[in-house]
């Protein structure tokens, strides 16, 4: 690390325009190329994927897609019947028929809409079918639509339009949720430098490599699945763990020209020393990330890589353009006070003080009654996750304000919740009998309890194969919707293929849902698994003790498991979700925890390397359990806090995106980093560590010699404290353990 340092020093305007050059190439290939990104969560194997297979086979793709037009007359306005009513609406059909784009539009008041006006006659849909489907529709064309249709909005008729294609209208717009968050991590690293020069330059090195990432990402589309929320999660962990990593680095410098080293001395000590800790903290975060591979779900796959590579460039761009770019500024990382007290009093080692050294006392005079508390807090913010629900939210967990959300109330209000989630009975026939037992099974479907109403079938031309759609009594994320689907698989239709050459298969929204979250359950418990244990084994080289992993991946459970209890208790009970223009409760999304776990295992892993590596420094200097804890505490619990306060910022700026999915990862995110600095490594983690004493750097001394060395303290450190351990004080630490 330390000769890296140096060469990037040394030529450090040409490691400048490398990075640039890198920047500017790959926005450039990105803008060309465009984006290709692919909501794909079809799982290979599962029911509902084989019914969305033979639906595309049989009935030879779904053509263009198709959206809603809904309107409801109040009290005082009569029936959608009333011939006012019915001409106005009918002129503004015409008017949408003829927009570019659109296909055709079946309204209510034709032989082919008879079914959609509701038994009140209050309400009344429109179907919208566009000449392509919704990711190929240009956001102009669905505007043009909501446009026209909410022109005839009055009179006692509230309109509104729904569906996938005018969702896009709705898509955030500009970057205001990244503008946010830049500026108040500027603000926080001022306040913590006083210089502006040493703020400005954590900011520039994440905005460099998260760019960079960004557009790699766009390309990254292209060869392999890549979801549309991968950009934004890429820049919410990007800016977060990029800034945090300078941070460390500048702070580390800065120490190094207070003590009077050179300038290019300190920028090559800073990275020899908490570059390490850097890159084994960005190690720790790349390998939780594509833990998501063993999955084998194409659709993660891509989040993986995207976030992998977003980290990857941050911890680069740490090591190589940050030690550049300080060299640049030269003694300005220090403020006016600081470079004019060094002038006027000489270089000196900087001693903590303060808050931070009075809490660090305070922790080793009280480990246990703290060590309780911090443990109570995480288990009650724990206990909403045990009422996970996972589940997909749809345009009625929107604002209220949104049209899509207003269209999808109205069709619910009128029609029935299950109007917005029908599911489809896909079947393969052989021969004139299996015909009539499916038109035997509609009816059966329309009798069966839970279920609203159940189309005719319909078959396609060469026979072999026939649809009908099952409008549910309950929402699709009601768990009662899920019931009826596991009822008709396990007991209607197995029952009405008895005796027939039928088979069937249940698709459509909260079937694949249900099919794609039982996988990712399934699976959960060997990817955490082995997330948890390459973790604890990157630990267990990194600082030779067996208690140091044990409790980290303690820690980290303890972190994930509080802040999914956050995301449960926001998103899916609703506590202050419309407050928060976050729209209105619902189930967590199917992929969220497996993507959080992975995310929130390489963030608490990174506080923990920071924090522990210089508690070991002091150890392997002294031998001193309790001063190696308290002094480590002491020395980073203030930038730690700072660190920790950044990136809870920028991930609560992503609220602001509009987007539900990337608010939920924001919030979870956001809570998990203030449990984890706050609660966890200032109270939980000392306090344990107080308690077990030399137990902490307890390592069986056959497992020592087997281990490879993997050095993250400064170099020369293992090597003379071995020369300043008194012996018989590792004696003494010896003896704790057995």
């Amino acid at each position: 690390m330390a000769a890296i340092a140096r060469w990037c020093v040394r030529h450090r305007l040409v490691v400048v325009l490398l990075w640039l050059l890198a920047l500017g190439g790959t926005a450039a290939g990105a803008v060309v190329a465009g984006s290709a990104y692919s909501n794909d969560y079809d799982v290979p194997g599962t029911e509902s994927g084989r019914a969305t297979a033979l639906l595309q086979e049989g009935f030879h793709g779904r053509g263009g897609d198709s959206d809603n037009v809904v309107w409801r007359t109040d009290s005082d306005s009569g029936s959608v019947r009333d011939p006012g009513v019915e001409q106005r609406m009918s002129a503004m059909l015409d008017k949408v028929a003829r927009l570019d784009g659109v296909a055709s539009v079946t309204s209510p008041y034709s032989g082919q809409g008879a079914g959609q006006i509701s038994p009140d006659s209050r309400t009344a849909y429109a179907v919208v079918t566009f000449e392509r489907q919704a990711d190929e529709i240009p956001v102009d064309q669905a505007t043009a639509v909501v446009e026209t249709a909410e022109a005839a909005e009055g009179a006692g008729t509230e309109v509104a339009v729904g569906g996938t294609a005018v969702a896009l209208t709705e898509a955030p717009g500009g970057h205001l949720a990244e503008i946010v968050g830049v500026a108040v991590a500027a603000v926080v690293l001022f306040l913590a430098f006083g210089s502006l020069a040493a703020s400005v330059l954590p900011i520039a090195t994440a905005l460099v490599s998260v760019g960079t990432a960004y557009a790699g990402i766009v390309l990254l589309g292209h060869v392999m699945t890549v979801a549309d929320f991968a950009p934004m999660l890429g820049l919410l962990i990007g800016l977060g763990v990029g800034i945090d990593y300078a941070l460390f680095i500048v702070t580390r410098h800065r120490q190094g020209l207070k003590r009077g080293l050179p300038v290019a001395e300190a920028a090559r000590e800073a990275v020899a020393t908490t570059g390490r800790a850097v890159v084994f903290a960005g190690a720790t975060v790349c390998i939780a990330l594509l833990g998501m591979l063993i999955l084998r779900l194409g659709f993660l796959n891509g989040v993986a890589v995207a976030a992998s590579l977003t980290v990857v460039l941050t911890v680069a761009a740490s090591v190589t353009l940050l030690p550049a770019l300080l060299s640049f500024i030269g003694m300005r990382a220090l403020s006016r006070r600081e470079r004019r007290r060094l002038a006027e009093h000489g270089s000196a080692p900087e001693l903590p003080t303060g808050f931070a050294a009075r809490w660090s006392a305070f922790v080793e005079r009280h480990p246990k009654l703290l060590g309780a508390v911090a443990a109570v807090v995480m288990a009650v913010l724990a206990l909403p996750t045990l009422s996970l629900h996972l589940g997909t939210s749809d345009q009625g967990n929107g604002p209220a304000t949104a049209t899509t959300r207003q269209a999808y109330d109205l069709l619910a209000e009128g029609f029935g919740p299950g109007v917005n989630g029908p599911l489809t009975v896909v079947a393969t026939l052989d021969g004139a009998d299996d015909k009539v037992a499916m038109d035997r099974l509609a009816g059966t479907l329309r009798s069966t309890p839970g279920v609203a109403d159940a189309s005719p079938a319909a078959y396609n031309g060469s026979g072999d194969t026939a649809v009908l759609t099952v409008v549910p009594e309950t929402s699709p994320q009601s768990k009662d919707t899920s019931e009826l689907v596991d009822r008709l698989r396990e007991e209607i239709l197995p029952a009405a293929e008895q005796g027939t050459s039928l088979t069937t298969y249940v698709g459509g929204v909260t079937a694949s849902y249900d099919d794609f979250a039982s996988i990712i359950v399934g699976k959960l418990p060997l990817f955490v698994g082995v997330v948890i244990a390459l973790g604890c084994l990157l630990l267990l080289l990194a600082f030779r003790s067996v208690g140091i992993p044990l409790k980290a991946a303690l820690m980290n459970v303890a972190a994930v498991a509080a802040a999914f209890g956050v995301v449960v208790a926001i998103f899916q009970w609703g506590w202050g979700s419309e407050l928060l223009g976050l729209g209105r409760a619902g189930p967590i999304e199917p992929f969220l925890p497996v993507i959080m776990v992975s995310v929130l295992f390489g963030l608490s892993m990174d506080y923990q390397v920071f924090l522990v590596s210089r508690m070991y420094e002091e150890w392997l200097e002294t031998g001193d359990n309790r001063r190696a804890v308290r002094v480590g505490l002491a020395e980073t619990s203030r930038v730690i806090n700072s660190a920790a306060v950044i990136m809870i910022s920028v991930f609560l700026a992503f609220v602001l995106s509009g987007d539900r999915v990337v608010a939920m990862f924001g919030i979870g995110l956001a809570a998990a980093v203030a449990l984890d600095a706050f609660v966890l490594r200032t109270l939980l983690v000392p306090a344990l560590m107080h308690m077990l004493g030399g137990a902490n750097w307890w390592l069986p001394r056959s497992v020592d010699r087997w281990l490879p060395r993997i050095s993250i303290e400064k170099p020369g450190c293992r090597e003379a404290a071995r020369a300043k351990i008194p012996v018989q004080r590792r004696r003494e630490d010896e003896e704790l353990v057995p």
